[in-house]
């Protein structure tokens, strides 16, 4: 059965969703979430005008998300993710409020009933640390990787990189061949062509890590560029070129093409590690395993700022935060080691 709508609703919502877009400058991503929030609201008061809003119907819905239940593994809803919720049907309650036909039945100090309860909250915004893998992970699940095939090859120095830049998976799916440069040993990560986060240009240096990596990126580049005769503007990991093969719909070598999402490049990765006897780490862990570095690698401020900026941080407080957590046992141990 089709979905109840509310065609007034609909003509508030969408004039919401431009503004976000236009003036707030949110991305699409952003934009999306508060849609599917605002209408998760909207199902809970039945579709009825929000103009007819009253905090009661905030307060219910707050008791409906702490009582629903994720789809797809079956556990209560995360703190963290009934949280964002209500800040996103909150920041539109905000906006409503000052609206034409709207301000006179709701009042800016309704979106309040939209806070979870401080304990609640405390626990929604509690930073936990999710470990990354091991240099010696690493190192086991690169080695145990196939390179008999054009796609095992790609795949192989898919590892590789992420491990030399720790740049992010999106931006690793937008990347092509012009933005390596092996001579310097550094990838230009370009947000005209780049999907870096918050649209940021910079350059990242290939982290001192194992040769075994260089080798095996610097090979398949050399790989796209003599054999494949792939130009500047190619993909630096194609899509397969798919065709018929024996009967079948199969791969038959490289395209020239970017994946448009991340996601088979994360199926990649998981993969290799799973496949090796270890936890399925996803691209974005291999940030954890080089934040991790810093110490062995970095002892001046400079070199911890240089390491910072590689990772494309702006500010080196991020980089320490993120990804080099001290717990307070070992926040004892370096303490009583400094006596």
């Amino acid at each position: 059965m089709a979905r109840k709508f509310n065609e007034e609703n609909e003509r508030i919502k969408r004039r919401y969703l431009q503004f976000l877009r236009e003036a707030k400058r949110s991305d699409m991503a952003t934009v999306d979430k508060a849609a599917d929030a605002i209408l998760r609201f909207e199902r809970s008061i039945g579709f009825k005008s929000f103009k007819r809003f009253h905090i009661e119907q905030a307060v219910s819905f707050k008791r409906q998300l702490s009582g629903e239940r994720n789809a797809r593994t079956g556990a209560a809803l995360s703190k963290a993710t009934v949280d964002s919720t209500l800040r996103m049907v909150k920041a539109f309650i905000l906006w409503l409020a000052g609206q034409p036909g709207y301000k006179s039945r709701i009042a800016y100090a309704d979106a309040e009933y939209f806070n979870l309860n401080a304990k609640d909250a405390r626990i929604a915004h509690t930073a936990r640390d999710t470990p990354g893998p091991t240099p010696e992970q690493c190192r086991h699940a690169f080695a145990q990787m196939p390179s008999a095939t054009p796609l095992e090859r790609r795949d192989k120095a898919l590892f590789a990189f992420l491990m030399l830049t720790g740049a992010r998976d999106g931006a690793v799916a937008s990347m092509r061949l012009k933005h390596v440069d092996l001579v310097e040993c550094c990838v230009y990560q370009d947000a005209r062509d780049v999907k870096t986060k918050f649209a940021k240009t910079f350059t990242t240096w290939f982290f001192p890590v194992d040769d075994a990596y260089l080798n095996a990126f610097r090979d398949w580049v050399t790989y796209l560029r003599q054999e494949e005769l792939f130009g500047p503007n190619d993909a630096l990991f194609p899509k397969p070129r798919m065709g018929q093969k024996d009967g079948e719909f199969a791969a038959l070598g490289l395209s020239r093409d970017l994946y448009s999402n991340a996601g088979k490049l994360r199926a990649v990765i998981k993969d290799a590690f799973t496949s090796s006897g270890l936890p399925a780490y996803g691209p974005h862990s291999f940030r954890k395993t080089l934040g991790g570095l810093t110490n062995e690698y970095c002892k001046t401020p400079e070199q911890f700022k240089a390491w910072s900026m590689n990772l494309g941080h702006e500010n080196i407080a991020t980089t320490l935060s993120a990804y080099c957590p001290v717990s307070p046992s070992r926040q004892g141990e370096l303490i009583r080691g400094m006596a």
